[in-house]
C-alpha cells in the first residue's frame, strides 16, 4: 500500500481525531502555500474521504500530485505522479463541469506530463491542453493563468518538429492551428490581469525571441528575471528565461 494512501486511510478511519472536512481543508491549505505537497496531502487525502465529489478539493490535490513530480527521482515517478494528478483534475471537471478550475487543472496536469512522454502522445495530449485550456477560458476570461496555458499551448505547437508535425498529420490529418502572434496575444491578456507573475512575462519574452522580435524579448526577459520568485515554478521558469536571454546576446 502506498505510505500516502495508507496515512490518508489512518486519517478517515479516525477522522473524529484529527477535525472535520473544513478543518482538514484549512490545514492543508497551510502546506500548499508552503509547497509542502506531501504534508498538504496527509490532511486533503482524509478531507476527500469525507466529501469526495468536492471539484475544489478535487483541484487541489491534483496540484499536490503536480508540484511532487519536480522532487521524484526517476522519470516513472514523475509520470506517476502526473497521471494521479490528471486522474483527481478530470474527477473535479466531472464533479464541476462549468467551473473554469477543474479545466485549467487538466491542461496544467496535461503540460506536466508532455516532457515524459513521446511524439504520439504528445500529440494527443496537445489537443487536449488545447481544449481545457480554451474551457477554461471561455468560463473564466478573467483567470490570467487559463490565458497563459492557451499561449503556451500556441507557443509550443508554433514551432514545433517536423517529425511530430508529420505523426500528427498521419495520425490525425494534421494539428490545429497555432502561432506566435495567437500566443502573444494570449500572454499579453495574463499579463493584463496578473502584471505580478514572472511566468507570463518570461514566456511573452521568449515567444518574441522565437519570432526574431530582440527588443521586445530582452525587455520583457529582463523584466521578468527581475521579479521576485513566488511561486513553485519559478526558478526553472527563470532558467528558460535564462536561456532566451542567452541566445539574444
Amino acid at each position: 500500500m502506498k505510505p500516502l494512501l495508507f496515512i490518508a486511510l489512518i486519517f478517515a478511519a479516525f477522522g473524529h481525531a484529527f477535525g472535520n472536512f473544513t478543518e482538514l481543508v484549512e490545514q492543508g491549505d497551510a502546506y500548499d502555500v508552503k509547497y509542502q505537497p506531501d504534508a498538504a496531502l496527509q490532511y486533503y487525502l482524509p478531507a476527500e474521504q469525507l466529501d469526495p465529489n468536492n471539484a475544489a478539493l478535487l483541484v487541489k490535490i491534483a496540484r499536490q500530485y503536480v508540484f511532487r513530480m519536480n522532487d521524484l527521482p526517476s522519470k516513472e515517478q514523475k509520470l506517476a505522479s502526473g497521471r494521479t494528478a490528471l486522474a483527481y483534475a478530470e474527477r473535479a471537471v466531472k464533479a464541476a463541469p462549468k467551473e473554469c478550475d477543474p479545466h485549467l487543472s487538466v491542461a496544467i496536469c496535461w503540460g506536466k506530463l508532455t516532457p515524459f512522454m513521446g511524439n504520439r502522445e504528445n500529440v494527443e495530449a496537445s489537443s487536449k491542453i488545447k481544449m481545457a485550456a480554451e474551457t477554461a477560458v471561455k468560463l473564466n476570461p478573467r483567470n490570467d493563468y487559463a490565458w497563459h496555458l492557451l499561449g503556451r499551448w500556441h507557443q509550443e505547437l508554433a514551432d514545433i518538429g517536423g517529425v511530430t508535425r508529420a505523426l500528427a498529420y498521419v495520425a490525425y490529418g494534421g494539428l490545429p492551428a497555432a502561432s506566435n502572434d495567437a500566443a502573444i496575444r494570449c500572454f499579453e491578456k495574463a499579463i493584463a490581469l496578473r502584471p505580478d507573475r514572472l511566468i507570463h512575462h518570461i514566456e511573452l519574452g521568449r515567444t518574441c525571441a522565437a519570432m526574431g522580435r530582440k527588443d521586445e524579448a530582452l525587455k520583457h526577459l529582463q523584466r521578468g528575471l527581475a521579479m521576485p520568485n513566488t511561486e513553485k515554478d519559478d526558478p526553472e521558469t527563470k532558467l528558460r528565461g535564462k536561456a532566451a536571454l542567452k541566445k539574444l546576446d
